[in-house]
């Protein structure tokens, strides 16, 4: 890894001492420049623009504070994880890193690597400004953690509707009985396999979805609180719906991720996929717009959130630059300008939509009135490694079938890494 950045720092500041010392400023104006490395893995496409505006309002907001941007390019962050916890366990963190907001952090809170930054939640405004929901996930041992820089919806039902007219299917379904009927008629129709669907994490999705339609947004929460039952009655029957909709599924969805399955839609191959809104941008700039969207039948005003957060490390070598940084992700301005470019909406709901999609406006008035629920999935609902187990179990059913071993997979899954928050 080369020499710690802390070290760094710290040889840094000893030579801005002795340079100070022989000249009134390092810089024109006469400003001592700090560095802050904000680590993300927004390496690309309405990532990086949201990044971009972020790094340019930070500029002007945060004088003496220099950006480092240091992305670790890659999918989902798998690859930009792996290096975040080897620099941690070196002792070389990075100030802020992104994280998705939520339970994916228990590691690193039970580790002492991150601040609490409770104090500085009131300071910017957010305990008004975002969810009561939102906060309550965002806390654990009484503390929050991270600053949500923008929302995505999980939830959500993308159809390609020339697929849809041609086999007569008109409304978006009420609930999973009448998604099944639809999808039926699709297969009548021609089309083999009407749902396209990915791989592992992509799965957990789509039964999360069901989950909540059977349990509704406070039962499903309770699977990760413990106040509802993993091996209860009303998850038989929704691995029940899930197994249904798997039928009408692709062969091949465990070797696809996300943007393959994708392909399927858009090339009148399938009629549905469940996917998170990060696809309205994917399919804008595919130049595809035949498409509409519901949210998963029977979820009724559940509104499945995740959302890419910073976190200020404890042992960050610039915690002041970081929590401007900070402030500046947390700023009604920041999120408008982020999330509009970046496809996401904001966290805070006094945040203007100005310069938004229209499907970033209307999922704006959702999240602000409907009911937020968080997604193991996306690290909102539950820790990484009960995540990668949820992963597996999906994964195993995929091909297997067995809904009681899913079930049970599921429910030791939960008796291991369960925990009050």
């Amino acid at each position: 890894m080369g020499i710690p950045r802390r070290a760094l720092a710290a040889a840094a500041a000893a030579l801005l001492l002795l340079t100070s010392a022989c000249s009134s400023a390092d810089d024109d104006d006469g400003t001592v420049t700090s560095t802050v490395e904000v680590f993300t893995w927004w390496a690309e496409g309405g990532e990086k623009a949201g990044l971009d505006a972020l790094i340019g309002r930070f500029g002007a907001a945060c004088p003496g504070q220099s950006f480092e941007n240091g992305v670790v390019a890659g999918g989902a962050g798998v690859t930009a994880k792996q290096v975040l916890a080897t620099r941690l366990l070196q002792g070389d963190p990075p100030d802020t890193f992104q994280v998705h907001a939520g339970a994916e952090l228990l590691d690193h809170i039970d580790s002492g690597q991150v601040a609490d930054l409770s104090a500085d939640f009131g300071t910017w405004g957010l305990r008004d400004a975002l969810p009561a929901g939102l906060i309550e996930t965002l806390t654990v041992n009484g503390r929050l953690w991270s600053v949500p820089a923008g929302v995505h919806r999980a939830n959500v039902v993308w159809t390609n509707e020339r697929v849809l007219a041609d086999a007569g299917v008109r409304d978006a379904p009420h609930d999973v009985d009448e998604f099944l009927r639809d999808l039926d008629l699709l297969r009548r129709h021609g089309i083999e396999a009407p749902l396209a669907l990915g791989r592992d994490w992509t799965q957990l999705m789509l039964l999360e979805a069901v989950l909540i339609s059977e349990l509704g947004a406070d039962g499903f929460g309770g699977l990760f609180t413990g106040a509802t039952r993993w091996d209860g009655e009303p998850v038989r029957r929704a691995i029940d719906d899930y197994a249904r909709l798997l039928d009408f599924a692709n062969t091949d969805r465990n070797s696809l991720d996300w943007p393959q399955a994708e392909r399927l839609l858009v090339e009148g191959k399938a009629g549905y996929q469940l996917m998170g809104d990060w696809v309205a941008a994917d399919l804008e700039a595919k130049g595809f717009t035949g498409y509409a969207t519901f949210p998963f039948p029977g979820n009724g005003t559940a509104f499945q959130w995740l959302a890419d957060s910073f976190a200020l490390t404890s042992g960050a070598a610039n915690p002041a630059g970081a929590r401007c940084w900070l402030a500046t992700v947390a700023s009604v301005e920041g999120q408008r300008e982020f999330n509009a470019r970046k496809g996401s909406i904001p966290a805070r709901t006094d945040t203007p939509t100005t310069g938004f999609t229209a499907y970033q406006t209307g999922a704006a008035e959702d999240w602000r009135s409907g009911v937020p629920v968080p997604s193991c999935a996306h690290g909102s609902a539950c820790s990484q490694p009960w995540q990668n187990a949820a992963n597996a179990a999906v994964a195993a059913f995929s091909t297997a079938r067995d809904a009681t071993a899913l079930r049970d997979a599921l429910a030791a899954a939960a008796k291991q890494f369960i925990r009050q928050q």
